[in-house]
């Protein structure tokens, strides 16, 4: 996947949370449930961004990072709502799922990067 397909993928992710929580019910539960998501959901497509513009692998690598973070807390916050029952599984279930697969793509890109960066840095040191 391009960076550019990447930074597509996770600024539709960010609008998909923002429609969800907008179709949560009102009340105080819901609130926060929903506040938490809506930072976090948006923040993934924020933040890998600012990680595209890293001035360093070791950077970039911190910040797909956060990215990470991120998306997995995702995922948590729509388990709470099909937990809680605040949401049908339905309607929560395909976005989980994108959460989960956005995470697992920024864990396999963090520990790609790393290993290349320590090959790297193995060869500058001979």
């Amino acid at each position: 996947m391009t960076e550019a397909e990447l930074k597509a993928r996770t600024k539709l992710f960010a609008r998909r949370v923002l429609h969800l929580v907008e179709a949560l019910p009102r009340g105080r539960s819901a609130s926060v449930v929903a506040g938490q998501l809506g930072r976090a959901g948006t923040s993934v497509g924020a933040n890998y961004r600012a990680a595209c513009r890293a001035r360093s692998t070791a950077d970039f690598i911190s910040k797909l990072g956060v990215v990470e973070e991120e998306a997995d807390e995702s995922a948590f916050w729509m388990e709470l709502i099909i937990e809680e029952g605040l949401l049908p599984a339905g309607k929560v279930q395909s976005l989980w799922q994108e959460a989960d697969a956005l995470t697992a793509i920024m864990v396999s890109s963090r520990k790609t990067l790393g290993r290349q960066n320590q090959k790297s840095k193995i060869k500058n040191q001979k």
